[in-house]
């Protein structure tokens, strides 16, 4: 997602790249020759380390794509340096994280957007203003289906590639030796460095649920399920799975890896149902339908969801530089954004012990299962700590 942004963000007419940062000093080099190549100049600077790009005053904002273990650290180090950001799904490795930069984010008042853009998208749009606005009737309950997990066998240790900082990278994680398949985009499936499909698609998909559910400053009150875990291999995290989600007015969300339910969110009414997936909209209300080009074609009623500036992730990036210009939040907030990945990581939370928990929405609290409460936090490995 880092090299994307920087093609995205290459297009904007109102904001420059000024700086990469990378401990893998082949795909830093890259990124550069990228920014200079469009430019026609050399103008961007190349960081090994995060905390001198931070430290860079000519630096207004970031941009935040690296491995979910690191999200905290480096985003709070930046909200503090008086940084704007836009930050990658999902929001942190665990639930005290989030909060942690939820609080520095008000503390500062830092413009942030999670890179969760199906919010910025027109289709996703509708559909969650359709169901807001009662044309599914009384909404009673939403399937969430997100990616299947993977397996691998046991990998070898490898020597470590003389252009990449394997320390640096793993920073907070525990210690374990290199090998190729651990980092890069196999790091989702690790449960030391992330939550895998679980926390990575249900950033996603389980933040559309939210939205339409109009559940955005809110929660579940219990969440239980299974999951089949790897039982061999380097990946660890959840293979299949199907997790239930119970809120206090009764409503109930499903969420399951899409062997049980389809890929994308079908909220279910007394008059009807909407599906919304990437490719598109179906509806199954009585006397109404949409046009060839998923346009209602009827009033979708007096609930008018955010619009930003242009449609999916251009969209996204132009609603952040945008609201950097008008000090107001983007459409992805950091609040909204940490209320959907706490959904993800109490499900994984529930599936990893095995047991019903229940949440307290308000104190963002697991109550009465202390060591499912510890769950909501992680160790870091010295020197780094929030």
């Amino acid at each position: 997602m880092g090299f994307r942004h920087i093609k995205g963000f290459l297009q904007e007419h109102d904001c420059m790249i000024l700086a990469v940062c990378d401990v893998d000093a082949k795909r830093r080099e890259k990124a550069a020759l990228e920014v200079n190549k469009a430019y026609g100049k050399r103008v961007c600077k190349q960081y090994h380390d995060f905390r001198d790009l931070i430290a860079d005053d000519s630096i207004d904002a970031l941009v935040i794509s690296v491995p979910d273990h690191w999200h905290s650290i480096i985003s709070i180090a930046g909200i503090r340096a008086g940084k704007d950001i836009y930050g990658e799904k999902p929001l942190a490795l665990t639930i005290d994280e989030g909060k942690e930069m939820v609080k520095e984010v008000e503390l500062y008042n830092c413009v942030w957007q999670t890179g969760t853009w199906q919010r910025s998208t027109s289709h996703f749009r509708l559909a969650c203003e359709l169901v807001r606005n009662g044309h599914i009737g009384e909404l009673k309950r939403v399937e969430v289906g997100i990616g299947k997990g993977h397996v691998t066998d046991p990998q070898p240790p490898m020597p470590v590639p003389p252009w990449f900082d394997y320390e640096m990278w793993l920073g907070p994680a525990p210690y374990e030796p290199y090998t190729e398949k651990r980092c890069h985009w196999n790091f989702r499936w690790i449960l030391d460095y992330s939550g895998g499909q679980v926390t990575d698609w249900g950033a996603h998909h389980i933040d559309i649920a939210q939205w339409g559910m109009g559940t955005d400053e809110t929660g579940p009150v219990e969440v239980e399920g299974k999951a089949v875990w790897p039982k061999y291999g380097l990946w660890n995290t959840a293979v299949t799975y199907r997790f239930t989600c119970r809120y206090s007015n009764g409503l109930v969300m499903e969420v399951a890896s899409n062997d049980f339910l389809p890929q994308g969110v079908r909220w279910y009414g007394t008059e009807g149902w909407v599906r919304v997936t990437r490719r598109g909209l179906k509806i199954s209300i009585p006397g109404l339908k949409l046009s060839e080009a998923l346009k209602p074609e009827f009033d979708p009623g007096p609930l008018r969801l955010p619009r930003p500036p242009g449609d999916h992730r251009q969209g996204h990036r132009r609603d952040f530089l945008k609201c950097i210009a008008k000090r107001t939040q983007p459409i992805s907030s950091i609040q909204v954004s940490h209320r959907s990945t706490t959904i993800a990581h109490l499900g994984n939370i529930a599936m990893l012990c095995g047991r019903r928990i229940r949440w307290d929405p308000l104190k963002e609290e697991i109550v009465g299962d202390p060591y499912a409460a510890r769950m909501q936090r992680r160790p870091m490995r010295a020197p780094w700590h929030l």
